[in-house]
């Protein structure tokens, strides 16, 4: 954003203007009278002469930069103060090798499913204003990627570097969930979710998935359960003696377990088959759980005038210099 501090003070550029005009003016009636000027086309101005030429120039672009620096330009960045609570959201996705599937597809370009999750996710963190995020990630064991933050920044990069596998092969989802509400006492919030998100059936880990739910369901946790791809056969690029090739493999989502998740904590359950469907998934999630946010906005202004005082008074100085040296005028 960007403003004069002091205003008025660009009147004065009204009276440089009026100046100027009366000048010139007076100037085109200061003439004399000859009978030709045929000839004096030819005449060549030395470099002195164009010079003094441009002494008023000079003098003018000194005053506006002078006047400039009187009126206080200032550029500005806004600024947001957060004075509400807002809600408090684990993502718990899934990094399990099943989501190296290859049936999403993503600007005509087919892709895996942790990928296609990445640009959904990313979306969804951005429409949120003032709520803290925090993010679980699980495969065979679950743990916590970043806590909750509202340093939305931070939550994008760290996204944006998830990996396959980190956490091992299989799915633990009761630990996921485990982990998410451990995060969510970090931080007391009146509302809490989590937004799990898997393609697999819950087949490692220490804390089953139902007793998880309950213990959600306790602490009026709310559990936003997504399932990724279906069941049967998905395509998978893997290395072999031949190099790559695609090959198809069994996959199965626990669609009933999701689902029980969901009703036990009294949030929804979702199934996304596609890029499309699950961009709508996070964008009703999202409006699901909207929150009251109570924003202070102010605006922090860097001053500008120096960039304008400065070559004013280089200017000033040069012009008064020579009209007293080389350009000095005898009466």
């Amino acid at each position: 954003m960007f403003r004069f501090a002091s205003p008025l003070f660009l009147l004065f550029l009204f009276v440089v203007v009026l100046v100027v005009f009366f000048k010139l003016r007076k100037q085109n009636n200061n003439h004399i009278k000859i009978s030709s000027l045929k000839g004096l086309d030819k005449v060549s101005y030395s470099f002195i002469t164009t010079l003094s030429k441009l002494l008023p120039l000079l003098k003018i672009t000194a005053l506006v930069l002078l006047i400039f620096a009187l009126a206080r330009p200032q550029f500005g960045d806004q600024k947001i103060n957060v004075t509400t609570e807002g809600v408090n959201i684990i993502l718990a996705l899934d990094l399990s090798e099943s989501m190296r599937a290859l049936d999403f597809k993503k600007d005509k370009k087919i892709v895996t499913r942790l990928e296609a999750v990445k640009g959904v996710v990313l979306d969804f963190i951005m429409k949120r204003q003032g709520d803290r995020i925090g993010m679980v990630v699980f495969g065979s064991n679950a743990f916590t990627q970043l806590p909750l933050t509202r340093d939305y920044n931070t939550i994008a990069f760290i996204l944006d570097r998830l990996k396959i596998g980190a956490a091992g092969p299989k799915t633990a989802i009761g630990d996921a969930i485990g982990i998410s509400l451990k995060r969510l006492e970090d931080v007391k919030s009146k509302s809490n979710i989590i937004i799990l998100l898997t393609d697999g059936k819950s087949n490692s880990g220490e804390l089953p998935w139902q007793d998880a739910a309950k213990i959600a369901a306790s602490r009026k946790v709310k559990i936003y359960t997504i399932g990724v791809g279906s069941k049967g056969k998905a395509p998978f690029l893997v290395d072999d003696l031949f190099g790559k090739r695609y090959v198809y493999q069994n996959v199965d989502v626990d669609l009933k377990a999701l689902k029980t998740i969901a009703d036990l904590t009294d949030a929804d359950f979702f199934q996304a088959k596609d890029l499309k469907s699950l961009s709508k998934i996070y964008e009703m999630i999202n409006n699901l759980e909207k929150t009251r946010v109570d924003v202070e906005k102010w605006v922090e202004y860097k001053e500008l005038y120096p960039w304008c005082l400065v070559p004013g008074l280089i200017f000033l100085f040069i012009y008064i210099l020579l009209i007293n040296t080389r350009f000095l005028k005898v009466p």
